[in-house]
């Protein structure tokens, strides 16, 4: 008797355990729950109206910054498209300069800037003359249908002519490019992570006599490579970016600055016009930091099953944000108020030591700080000796020693997520941003269509947002103490998501586990507790679901959003939490990897099916498939209990929440059992899946008994 009464109480005790740690995952939803409603708080949307801006000549200059790093996972010629689209703004040209960070120092990205350049002599008054609205002409020359290209002043046939001379030029300027990459293929005397700085304002290839018939002045182009030792930090896309402020801020020294990503092209000419009605409104300028836009993609599917859209950031967080004080930086997209970064306006009279302490000791860069107006009308000519001479200096890789770049000034550091963090500390001194949402995309990009680069995107998102939010940053305690408390939620919402790693993990595993064995967490389906269970669960679902819907989106969104929420929980945001950890601790340092932008033919026919492909690591794969066969099992296993022994009511809520978690995981049970190609699943991941989904099972089973 008195070994079964000790049995008893063991198996109580592990009872309570496993329905205390449910508890406590209930508490972390619904703390995470509580912190995301600041977005639902103060919604806001904007309208500009361009034509109330002032004349051209009183237009502000705009520096504009592409960054770009490895031309084998960012083709150098869409990369090009990027950079012509920019040209391209309908702004004045000589108001206008385009910097490309080639952060691989490639000689084939260089040699591409002169060709786009050549390209954009032609392509540039072919736009203006017959009013082109899509000035990306990778994306022109997709079209089926031209609509609103002539403009009254020439006929068809002139148009026709023109356009095809000029896809003449666009083709002769990729096989160009193309051609210069397989010479220089194998070219093992370059590389990435090594080389010397390099600046030139680009003139092309073609002579400028040659280009006589077309006299429309042209923006200028930058190319910069920032040196790069292995022996020094480089701090990745935020460390370009500084570069970049600093090599522009003695060529140029433009009040605003636009940030696009290399794939990110601009497809609405207005987005300068637009954005400048807020920089220029006397109401909002004088705090305003940035303008952004949303971040669109032309390459996603109608089915859209790995979210791709991130819908749920730009549709709800973004417009919520916009009623309190504005949204995050987005790293791309984005006007950018020049003075913002350096933290503090700058005004003659500081002493000039402290100036040097924190933006290096570069005369020619703090003589400009306070400067408005460009350097002079030669400085972006490249002609002056001495002006090449002091870009070396502010492209060198020990520059930054001894100052606040990444600090206090610039695109800040500590984090791979820069934008983030940065709009997170200037929002924290004061400086309010805008988001704007016109009806025609302004910008449209390349965005994952395949798991394996959508996990490791996420990885790395993840692992940045959950180093600040675990650091002496963490937005509740740093920022609720300098900005309003709503505003430091939704910034600690974000840097808090890939918590729900830990209730999720524990919702997939703990009740299918305490189900196999026939124990009770939750209550009977008789008691009056159950609809309180089931309204919260329901309810949140609705919310989503209503959210999704009032959006413009369909149902199937909605279950995608879910899938892929779940898959996140248990793959990138386990992964971007540990790795965040262990590089605050001093473990390991933080990585950059771009993302892959080079198209594969079967997976991207497998996305416009709108079938999931699982050719990814293993690391991935081995947690979601095991979680997966664990609710396999036991609703299997908790269905036969009911059958044979009874017991129905206290354990329908466990087999209802297997079976939605079955539901949502189909494309993974689908990839184990019924395909064949390539993107499913392979079987050796399956039997590793089902040998630890066994393992937990009887380890749960014997802490349980």
């Amino acid at each position: 008797a008195s070994f079964f009464f000790s049995e008893s109480k063991s198996r109580d005790r592990a009872t309570t355990l496993a329905c205390l740690t449910i508890f406590l995952a209930e508490l972390g939803l619904s703390f995470l729950w509580l912190l995301s409603q600041a977005f639902r708080w103060w919604p806001m949307r904007r309208t500009a109206f361009p034509d109330r801006l002032p004349e051209d000549e009183e237009l502000p200059p705009i520096d504009v910054f592409v960054c770009t790093a490895d031309p084998d996972k960012e083709p150098t010629v869409d990369v090009m498209n990027t950079v012509v689209s920019a040209i391209a703004l309908d702004y004045p040209p000589e108001k206008l300069h385009v910097y490309l960070s080639d952060d691989g120092g490639s000689p084939l990205t260089l040699q591409g800037m002169r060709e786009a350049y050549d390209f954009a002599r032609w392509w540039l008054p072919f736009c203006k003359r017959f009013g082109i609205k899509t000035r990306c002409p990778k994306a022109y020359f997709k079209e089926e249908e031209e609509d609103g290209e002539g403009n009254g002043m020439s006929s068809e046939n002139e148009f026709g002519s023109e356009r095809k001379k000029v896809k003449e030029k666009y083709e002769l300027f990729k096989e160009r490019v193309n051609e210069y990459r397989k010479r220089h293929q194998g070219d093992s005397s370059h590389t990435g992570r090594d080389h010397p700085p390099t600046i030139e304002v680009i003139r092309g290839n073609v002579p400028d006599e040659v280009m006589q018939a077309h006299q429309d002045p042209m923006p200028k182009l930058i190319h910069v490579s920032r040196e790069k030792r292995p022996s020094h930090h480089h701090h990745f896309k935020a460390g370009a970016l500084n570069v970049l402020l600093r090599v522009s801020g003695v060529m140029s020294n433009s009040p605003y600055i636009l940030v696009l990503d290399c794939d990110m092209y601009c497809n609405d000419p207005s987005s300068a016009r637009q954005a400048m009605c807020f920089h220029l409104d006397p109401r909002l300028s004088p705090s305003l930091m940035l303008v952004q836009f949303p971040q669109m993609f032309h390459n996603i599917s109608e089915n859209d099953i790995y979210d791709s859209k991130i819908r749920r950031y730009f549709s709800t967080c973004c417009v919520g944000m916009d009623g309190l004080k504005g949204p995050i930086l987005s790293g791309s997209c984005s006007y950018i108020k020049r003075e913002s970064l350096y933290r503090k306006p700058m005004q003659e009279g500081f002493d000039l030591m402290d100036l040097k302490k924190l933006f290096g000791h570069s005369n020619e860069f703090i003589k400009y700080l306070w400067q408005k107006e460009k350097p002079s009308k030669n400085t972006t000519a490249g002609d002056s000796a001495a002006l090449m001479k002091e870009t070396q200096l502010l492209t060198s890789c020990g520059y930054e020693n001894g100052t606040k770049w990444g600090q206090e000034v610039g695109f800040m550091y500590n984090s791979v997520v820069e934008d983030y963090f940065t709009s997170f500390t200037l929002h924290c001194k004061g400086w309010t941003s805008v988001f704007y949402t016109p009806s025609k995309p302004q910008f449209l990009g390349t965005a994952t269509t395949n798991l394996n680069d959508m996990l490791i995107q996420g990885m790395r998102w993840y692992s940045g947002l959950s180093r600040v939010g675990i650091s002496r940053f963490c937005p509740l305690i740093y920022g609720s103490l300098r900005m309003p408390n709503l505003q430091s939620m939704c910034y600690a919402e974000v840097s808090l998501l890939p918590l729900y790693c830990l209730p999720i993990c524990c919702f997939a595993t703990i009740p299918q586990t305490c189900l196999v064995n026939g124990i009770s967490i939750y209550p009977e389906v008789s008691s009056s507790y159950i609809m309180l269970f089931a309204f919260i669960f329901l309810s949140s679902l609705c919310k989503h679901l209503y959210e999704v819907v009032a959006s413009g989106h369909s149902v199937q969104t909605f279950l995608n959003e879910q899938r892929i929420w779940m898959i996140k929980s248990t793959t990138c945001y386990v992964y971007g939490t540990i790795d965040a950890i262990m590089t605050q601790i001093g473990m390991r340092r933080a990585s950059f990897l771009p993302t892959n932008k080079v198209d594969d033919d079967e997976q991207s026919k497998r996305y416009e099916m709108g079938i999931f492909d699982f050719q990814t690591s293993i690391m991935f794969l081995a947690p979601m498939v095991t979680l997966v066969i664990l609710n396999m099992a036991s609703f299997i296993g908790g269905v036969a209990r009911v059958l044979t022994l009874g017991g129905f009511d206290k354990l329908f809520m466990q087999i209802a929440l297997s079976f939605f978690v079955l539901v949502m995981s189909y494309p993974v049970i689908e990839a184990m059992v019924l395909r064949t190609d390539k993107g499913r699943i392979p079987r050796s991941v399956t039997i590793l899946s089902a040998f630890l989904s066994l393992v937990l099972l009887l380890l749960g089973s014997s802490f349980l008994m």
